[in-house]
C-alpha cells in the first residue's frame, strides 16, 4: 500500500483544495450572487453534459487503464493509443451532426418544464466532448502512474475558474449567459491542457497498426459504456430528471446538498486515482493474493476517513444551512440520502475496479443497466410523490441494490468480501461518535459552533481509532505523525 497510500495522500490534498473552493463557490458565491433560477440552469447545463460524457467518450478511460499493460513493445501501445484517441469520433460527428438537424426536436424533450434550457444544446455538447476527452487522457496519465496534475485540473482548475466568473458575475462585469459561454470555454481550456500533459509523459507517434484483439478492445469499450459509466452516469441523471418536474430553483437547492454529500466522496476519489490501475496489474498478473489485500486495506481504509466525514457533516448540518438563504433549507433531507449513498461506495474499496478489469466485466453491463432502470423508475415513481426528496430516496435506493449486487458478484466469483471484523468496529465507532456528539450543540454563531464541535468529533474519533488500532495503516500513519 505504499504507492497507493503516497499518491492518495497527494489525491486527497489536491482534492480538498479543490472542494474547498468548491465549498466557498457553493456555499458562498452561488447561493448568494446567483439567483436559484440561474444556479438551476448551470446546474442543468453541466449535469447534461456529464451524463452525455460516458458516451462521447465512448468506454476509452476504462479501456485505456485495462489493456495498456497488456501491450508490451512501444509500436503496439501507440497504435493502441492512436485507435483509443480515434474512437469517440465515431459517436461524436453523428450526434453533433444530429443535434445540428434535430436542434428544435432535442429542445422540446429538454425544456418541457424550462423553456430557458434550449438557448444552451449547444455549450451542452461541447462541455461534454471537452469533459469526455478529458477523461481519455487524464487515463492516459494514469496509467504512468501520474494522476496528481490530472487530479489538479479536474478539480481545481475549473473552480478557480468559477470563483472568477462569479466574482465578475456580482460586480456585473458580464451576464449569465457569457458567465455559462466562458465555464464552457475553461471544459475546453481543461482538457487542452491535459492532453499536452499527457503528450509530455509519453510523446507517441500516431501508427495506423491497431492491436490484434481490437474486436475484443472495441467490445469491451461498447460494454463498458452501458455498464461501468452507468454509475457515473446516475450522480448527474437525477438532476436532468428533476428538470423535466420542477422549476430551476429545485434544481438548485439539489444541487447544494448533493455538493454537500459529495465531500464524503472525496478520498475514494483520491484513492482510485492508483488503486484503479494498481488492481488492473495484478489482475493481468493474476496475483489473487495481493489483490486481496488491496481489496481490504482500501475497504477499511476508505470506510474509516468517508464515516469520518460523514459524522462531520450529519452532526452539523443544521448550522450549516443556517448561513445559507432560506430556501435552500429544503435540501436538508437530500444531504442524509445521498450521504449514506457515498458511505457505501467508499465500503466498497476497489470493487469497481476488480469488476471493470476482470473477464467478468460484461456483468457490468447487466448491473448497469438495472441500475438505470431502478433509478430511472424510482425517480419517475418518487419526484411526483416526493418533489426534490423523492429524487434522493431514488438515487439511494438504486445505488444500494447496485452496490450490493456488486458485492456479492465479487464474492461469488472471486471468493473475496470487502468487509472484515474490523469493518464491525468502525461502524460501532460512527454509532457511538454520533450517539455522544448528537446532542451537543453550542450557542454561537454558526461557523464557530462547526468549528468547535468538528474538532471534539475529530479527537474523539481519531483517539479510538488510534487507541484500538482498528487499521495498521492509519495507526501507522497516526504514529509517524505522533512521533513528530
Amino acid at each position: 500500500m505504499g504507492i497507493v497510500l503516497k499518491q492518495t495522500l497527494k489525491n486527497v490534498l489536491v482534492t480538498y483544495v479543490g472542494f474547498s473552493l468548491g465549498a466557498a463557490n457553493t456555499l458562498l458565491l452561488y447561493t448568494h450572487v446567483m439567483q436559484t433560477s440561474a444556479y438551476g440552469l448551470v446546474q442543468i447545463v453541466l449535469s447534461i453534459a456529464a451524463v452525455l460524457t460516458p458516451f462521447l467518450a465512448l468506454g476509452v478511460p476504462n479501456t485505456l487503464v485495462k489493456y495498456f499493460s497488456s501491450f508490451k513493445n512501444q509500436i503496439q501501445q501507440e497504435g493502441f493509443l492512436t485507435m483509443m484517441l480515434l474512437l469517440p469520433c465515431v459517436i461524436i460527428l453523428p450526434l453533433s451532426a444530429a443535434s445540428y438537424l434535430f436542434y428544435e426536436e432535442i429542445g422540446v424533450f429538454l425544456t418541457k418544464k424550462n423553456p430557458v434550457v434550449k438557448e444552451y444544446i449547444t455549450h451542452i455538447l461541447f462541455a461534454g466532448i471537452a469533459m469526455g476527452y478529458f477523461e481519455i487522457f487524464y487515463a492516459w496519465a494514469k496509467i504512468r502512474m501520474q494522476s496528481v496534475f490530472g487530479n489538479f485540473l479536474k478539480e481545481i482548475f475549473c473552480r478557480v475558474a468559477q470563483t472568477s466568473l462569479l466574482l465578475a458575475l456580482w460586480l456585473e462585469y458580464i451576464s449569465i449567459s457569457q458567465f455559462i459561454n466562458a465555464l464552457v470555454a475553461c471544459y475546453i481550456l481543461r482538457t487542452v491542457l491535459m492532453g499536452c500533459y499527457a503528450l509530455l509523459l509519453k510523446n507517441v507517434q500516431l501508427r495506423w497498426v491497431f492491436p490484434k484483439n481490437k474486436s475484443t478492445i472495441l467490445k469491451y469499450s461498447l460494454l463498458i459504456i452501458l455498464g461501468g459509466s452507468t454509475a457515473m452516469v446516475l450522480l448527474e441523471v437525477d438532476k436532468v430528471m428533476l428538470n423535466n418536474f420542477l422549476a430551476l430553483d429545485y434544481i438548485a437547492y439539489y444541487a447544494v446538498a448533493g455538493f454537500i454529500a459529495s465531500v464524503i466522496a472525496v478520498p475514494s476519489r483520491a484513492m482510485h486515482q492508483i488503486t484503479y490501475p494498481l488492481t488492473a496489474s495484478q489482475i493481468n498478473k493474476g496475483d489473487s493474493g495481493a489483490l486481496k489485500i488491496l481489496y481490504h486495506k482500501s475497504s477499511l481504509t476508505l470506510l474509516i476517513i468517508s464515516g469520518l466525514l460523514l459524522l462531520l457533516i450529519f452532526l452539523n448540518l443544521k448550522d450549516l444551512y443556517s448561513m445559507l438563504p432560506l430556501g435552500y433549507s429544503k435540501g436538508l433531507t437530500i444531504v442524509f440520502w445521498l450521504g449514506l449513498v457515498k458511505l457505501y461506495d467508499a465500503a466498497l474499496g476497489n470493487n469497481n475496479a476488480i469488476l471493470y478489469n476482470s473477464d467478468y466485466y460484461r456483468t457490468i453491463l447487466f448491473f448497469g443497466v438495472l441500475l438505470a432502470g431502478l433509478a430511472v423508475g424510482f425517480n419517475l415513481w418518487l419526484i411526483p410523490t416526493f418533489g426534490i426528496n423523492g429524487a434522493a430516496i431514488a438515487s439511494f435506493s438504486a445505488f444500494f441494490i447496485y452496490n450490493t449486487l456488486k458485492v456479492f458478484y465479487v464474492k461469488l466469483k472471486f471468493d473475496m468480501l470487502p468487509f472484515t471484523k474490523e469493518t464491525r468496529h468502525v461502524v460501532f465507532l460512527m454509532m457511538l461518535t454520533a450517539g455522544v456528539f448528537y446532542f451537543i450543540q453550542f450557542p454561537f454563531h454558526p461557523l464557530l459552533n462547526i468549528a468547535l464541535k468538528s474538532i471534539f468529533i475529530v479527537l474523539f474519533y481519531t483517539f479510538l481509532l488510534y487507541r484500538f488500532k482498528i487499521s495498521e495503516d492509519i495507526f501507522n500513519v497516526l504514529s509517524k505523525y505522533l512521533k513528530k
